[in-house]
């Protein structure tokens, strides 16, 4: 897999970047207010709140991996670079030459098709930028806005797996798996969306509006 050298990503409406240590607060205060949305179905959840100074050291940590080419988890912001409207990844956790894409979103920008614009982006980035064979999205079935997303963008269900995740409260659940393969990629779907990738420097390296 060569370097990953996408830090940033534009949208028709969103920034999509790597985090950075400075953007503490900001992760903080959409993570507190939409604690009881997400923690239903983000075992991560369970170990919020935390503080500011506990955000800037996990953004630390997500920097260096996305630098050392480990794992790429971005933020999702809006135009403008004021606002954290979500955070989402092409994580490296599924084996080689594959990414499994994660998400959620602020309390404040449910139903706006932000997560849904983003994840549009990031395969545009794994199958026209990167060497990615194949992504995939793990969701449980009973969240409906999140299992529409792979469904609306032309991913297979490949498998549902009965009790192999645990939630918040440590109670296991089902986990549907959702995937697209390289082959099966097709633009034409993703047609009409403005896409524009960014380097390190923030030098544009490609631009899709078709």
């Amino acid at each position: 897999m060569p370097n990953s050298k996408t830090y940033s990503f534009k949208t028709e409406r969103l920034l999509v970047r790597c985090y950075d240590p400075a953007d503490a607060p900001l992760l903080k205060e959409a993570i507190d207010k939409s604690l009881n949305h997400l923690k239903p179905w983000m075992p991560w959840a369970n170990a919020e709140p935390e503080s500011v100074e506990q955000k800037r050291e996990r953004l630390r940590q997500f920097r260096g991996q996305f630098d050392l080419d480990q794992d790429f988890v971005y933020g999702i912001f809006s135009l403008d670079n004021t606002q954290l409207i979500g955070s989402t990844g092409l994580h490296t956790r599924i084996g080689k030459n594959a990414r499994e894409i994660g998400y959620w979103v602020h309390i404040d920008h449910q139903k706006k098709g932000y997560i849904n614009e983003a994840v549009i982006g990031l395969v545009k980035l794994a199958f026209e930028l990167e060497d990615v064979e194949r992504l995939e999205i793990h969701c449980d079935p009973k969240n409906y806005g999140s299992k529409a997303i792979p469904e609306r963008l032309g991913f297979t269900h490949e498998a549902t797996l009965k009790n192999r995740v645990k939630d918040s409260e440590g109670t296991y659940r089902d986990a549907m798996i959702w995937t697209l393969f390289r082959e099966d990629y097709r633009a034409e779907r993703y047609k009409n969306h403005l896409f524009t990738a960014f380097d390190i420097v923030n030098q544009p390296i490609k631009t899709i509006d078709t």
